[in-house]
């Protein structure tokens, strides 16, 4: 049977990092919920061959078994000179495990003699709400640092510095990270569709 939280949507992640982000971008205009708040326990498998894909894949899943409104993002780091790498796979881009220093390691590595620097971060979200299927997106450019500043962010955050920006992501406060983040771009076009009116 559907059921609906009134003004609550599920986030299909247990990323307490994500987490935070979208809910400090949300504010009060709507409750955030985890997959742990609706009691999934699920890691739902990141199959797909594109961000749209593995976002897709997240949302049906809570959809389809929990019969909730929900949301599910995907998020990539694409560096021209690895012709578009990490991409999907920027989570395992070293192990299985979203080691994320493994991952900054290898790719400050596979960029150790290279002179292009330019990168983007870009996260893809899928919305379902009442059955219906919506897609947007949000991007940030940059460029990879030869080494990591900062201590805030996640992921890849202390090796990227967005463009116009004299600091990386994990040198920033959070407020302004998700100001012009590639999350909090995505999260805003989300938040467009949900209040159309607000």
């Amino acid at each position: 049977m559907r059921y609906l939280f009134m003004n609550k949507i599920v986030f299909a992640t247990n990323n307490s990092h994500k987490l935070d982000e979208v809910r400090q971008i949300a504010g009060d205009r709507i409750q955030i919920l985890s997959l742990s708040d609706i009691g999934c326990t699920a890691d739902i498998p990141e199959t797909g061959a594109t961000l749209e894909d593995n976002a897709l894949i997240k949302a049906r899943y809570v959809s389809e078994r929990y019969g909730l409104d929900c949301f599910a993002d995907d998020t990539g780091l694409e560096v021209d000179a690895l012709g578009g790498a990490p991409g999907v796979h920027s989570a395992r881009y070293a192990t299985d495990g979203h080691d994320a220093q493994a991952n900054m390691r290898l790719l400050l590595s596979n960029l150790k003699d290279e002179h292009n620097r330019k990168a983007r971060f870009r996260t893809v979200i899928a919305l379902i709400r009442d059955g219906q299927e919506q897609m947007v997106d949000g991007v940030v450019e940059g460029e990879i640092l030869t080494e990591p500043h900062g201590e805030g962010g996640f992921g890849y955050d202390p090796v990227f510095r967005p463009e116009g920006w004299q600091i990386t992501f994990a040198q920033a406060a959070p407020e302004e990270k998700n100001a012009i983040s590639h999350r909090g771009r995505a999260t805003a076009k989300l938040f467009d569709i949900l209040f159309p009116n607000s």
